[in-house]
Order: structure tokens, then C-alpha cells, then sequence
């Protein structure tokens, strides 16, 4: 049976070397996003650095684009997006560019073209703030950090 998969129309330009954002598996929520670099990176331990990708994105009205660590560079090499996730909203015409860490204990290079984070496109929505003076009550209430337990 076929799968029918959802698309969403996003214009994009590439003012870089490196490819397209790309899904690697047929039902991937994210697509793999590539550096865009002249020289080698070198990310000491503890260290953070912004990486450029060449991509500028026009997202339509309602919706925003989540850079998130790619999940290998994580496990294998403590590598993760420093402000995870982060959002691109959809009035944003700059460059887009992936703060990276290294959270690992050996030095991380990263040449051009390779494959530093992972772009979702999700819907989002802004409130419409309600001023009140008290809030409906719940079970949880207020619990919050460790409420239920470990």
C-alpha cells in the first residue's frame, strides 16, 4: 500500500556548495542539514561554535523550522544543537546557522558538507494572551520539577 505523505510548500535558497536539506528515510520528520564552510571547523570539548549552511528559508505564515541535533554526532561524539531546538520563525530571511557544542571529551572537525543538524518544519501558533485573576484548578496543581517521583 502506497504511504501518503504530507508536504508543505517552502521556497529556499542555496547560496552555498552543499546540498539541499534531505530526508533519509521515507517518513523522516527531519532532514539532514550540511555545513557550509570554506575551512575545516575544529570544536575543542566545551566549546561552542556557529556553523554557517548557505540556506535562507521563507517559511509560510504559522509555521517555524527547528534546527535539532542530529541524534549519531550525539551518542557517538557528544556533539548537540547548544540552544535545542532551535526556531526559525517564518519572518526570518537571514542565513540559517547551527550553534553547535561539543559536550564530548575529544576534539570534533567538521569539514564542508558534512551533516551537523537535523531541520523539522512544524506548525506553531501565537496566543492571544487572557489576563486573569485566577486559573482553573487541576490534580497536578502546582507540582513541577520531580512532582511525581523518579
Amino acid at each position: 500500500m502506497p504511504i501518503n505523505i504530507l508536504t508543505l510548500k517552502v521556497n529556499i535558497k542555496n547560496l552555498g556548495s552543499s546540498p539541499l536539506p534531505v530526508y533519509q528515510t521515507e517518513l523522516a520528520a527531519g532532514a539532514d542539514i550540511f555545513a557550509n564552510i570554506t575551512d575545516t571547523i575544529t570544536i575543542k570539548p566545551f566549546e561552542r561554535f556557529l556553523v554557517p549552511t548557505g540556506l535562507y528559508i521563507e517559511l509560510p505564515k504559522g509555521y517555524e523550522a527547528q534546527i535539532r541535533p542530529r541524534s549519531g554526532l550525539a551518542l557517538k561524539h557528544g556533539i548537540t544543537v547548544l540552544n535545542s531546538p532551535g526556531t526559525i520563525d517564518a519572518d526570518y530571511r537571514g542565513e540559517i546557522k547551527v550553534l553547535l557544542i561539543n559536550l564530548g571529551q575529544a576534539d570534533f572537525t567538521i569539514t564542508q558538507g558534512d551533516r551537523i543538524a537535523q531541520m523539522v518544519i512544524a506548525k506553531c501558533e501565537q496566543a492571544d494572551w487572557q489576563t486573569e485573576i485566577e486559573l482553573s484548578t487541576t490534580s497536578r496543581g502546582e507540582g513541577g520539577y520531580g512532582h511525581t517521583g523518579i
